[in-house]
């Protein structure tokens, strides 16, 4: 009996059979871009949502880049550290990829750090927000054009407190580094200006019952903030609502508890949750529309902040290629374009790197509501030019300790 290929296998062939047609018209050989995602296990949904935004970009360059055709070649880190640094090295060691591109998760953001920059091949992270990357362990190897996961935060954590007039918080989080950095820049900000969170609740990631958590929130608080993503995500909005909390205590949280690549699985138990991210795809502007349109015709489905932000680390990447004439083997002046670039008219907005390699860029708080038959994130409020600092002054901020698990 035959055994069907991995989806993505099929995808990988696609995508190397298109490169070959366009080098049949160019002298030049490929730009080899490796390029890992989950496309297996629990992160299944956002690793798809990873790749399809990649490719919509590289489907609108014609698959060039540069002068070059550009050949992808697609590994599953199936969202486990240890398996992204094997598949890594496959793609760098074996397949000789001139650039690298993509992951999701915090940890194998961490985990691919030191081998990236001992192998000098230059990487881009559209997604992994892990704040080290960018600030105390600062990886030259690595430029960041996606967000910091305290970034957008930050920016929420006074809203929460100043606009939305809440006091008491309860924070219920994924217990990881994308969790412990989300909530302690939501922490730090909300505090300063006159908020207390009275209980942080960590929940493993792997979680799949909500309700040894839930029982834990106090009564005595006016809000609960919620990081989680994925299917962690559904299961923890349905059960918010089962627990008679959603008409009893606002919900409120980081952007990935409603983003769009689980929003149109949620129903009623997600209207009103207010949340606050660098991305919505109900945002209003011609670049965003036009963004949105072809990815819904494409691939059948409104396009989440993972789409979005893959689809313009796929600019980011042809622009410094582009800024190099194609000549991506001088791996220092590849990098150093990747600093330099600017990318206009991208879907979240306008957005520059610090002197970090970190975007500054608008943060959106976003509620959602139904329009039209659909969930969407309705932006209510915008804060541009956002740093992964925030209104601190970089210096004194790098003296304090990371976001961690026990940050007070």
């Amino acid at each position: 009996m035959s055994r069907r290929r991995p989806w993505w296998n099929v995808v990988v062939f696609v995508v190397l059979a298109g490169a070959q047609a366009v080098s049949q018209t160019s002298a030049r050989a490929p730009i080899k871009v490796g390029f890992l995602a989950p496309l297996s296990g629990p992160y299944v949904q956002n690793g798809r949502d990873i790749l399809n935004g990649f490719l919509l970009a590289l489907d609108e360059m014609g698959y060039q880049a540069g002068g070059r055709p550009v050949e992808l070649i697609i590994e599953d880190d199936e969202a486990i550290p240890a398996v992204g640094l094997t598949k890594a090295r496959k793609l760098i060691e074996r397949d000789k990829v001139h650039l690298m591109a993509g992951t999701l998760l915090s940890s194998t953001g961490y985990a691919l750090a030191p081998y990236i920059d001992a192998m000098k091949v230059p990487m881009v992270y559209p997604v992994v927000s892990a704040d080290d990357l960018t600030q105390r362990k600062r990886s030259k190897w690595i430029v960041r054009t996606g967000w910091t996961a305290s970034q957008p935060n930050h920016a929420f954590g006074e809203y929460a407190y100043r606009v939305l007039g809440r006091r008491k918080v309860a924070t219920v989080s994924l217990d990881y580094a994308f969790g412990w950095e989300s909530v302690g820049g939501f922490e730090r900000t909300f505090e300063e200006a006159g908020g207390s969170v009275v209980q942080k609740i960590w929940c493993p990631v792997s979680v799949h019952d909500f309700a040894p958590y839930l029982a834990q929130i106090s009564r005595d608080v006016d809000a609960v903030y919620a990081l989680v993503l994925g299917r962690a995500a559904l299961q923890f909005m349905r059960q918010y609502q089962e627990f008679g909390l959603k008409t009893r205590v606002l919900l409120i949280g980081g952007g990935t508890t409603t983003d769009e690549h689980v929003l149109p699985f949620m129903g009623d138990e997600a209207v009103g949750v207010i949340t606050a991210l660098h991305y919505s795809a109900a945002l209003d502007t011609p670049a965003n529309r036009k963004f949105a349109a072809a990815y819904r015709a494409r691939y059948k489905k409104v396009p989440s902040y993972y789409s979005e932000s893959m689809y313009s680390g796929a600019r980011w990447l042809a622009a410094a290629a582009e800024a190099v004439h194609g000549n991506v083997e001088d791996a220092e002046a590849f990098l150093q374009a990747l600093r330099n670039v600017r990318v206009v008219d991208l879907p979240r907005g306008p957005v520059r790197l610090d002197e970090y390699g970190s975007p500054i860029e608008n943060v959106y708080v976003r509620k959602v509501e139904r329009v039209n038959g659909e969930l969407q994130n309705t932006v209510i409020e915008t804060f541009p030019a956002v740093s992964q600092f925030w209104k601190y002054n970089s210096a004194d901020y790098l003296q304090q300790p990371l976001y961690s698990r026990n940050h007070r």
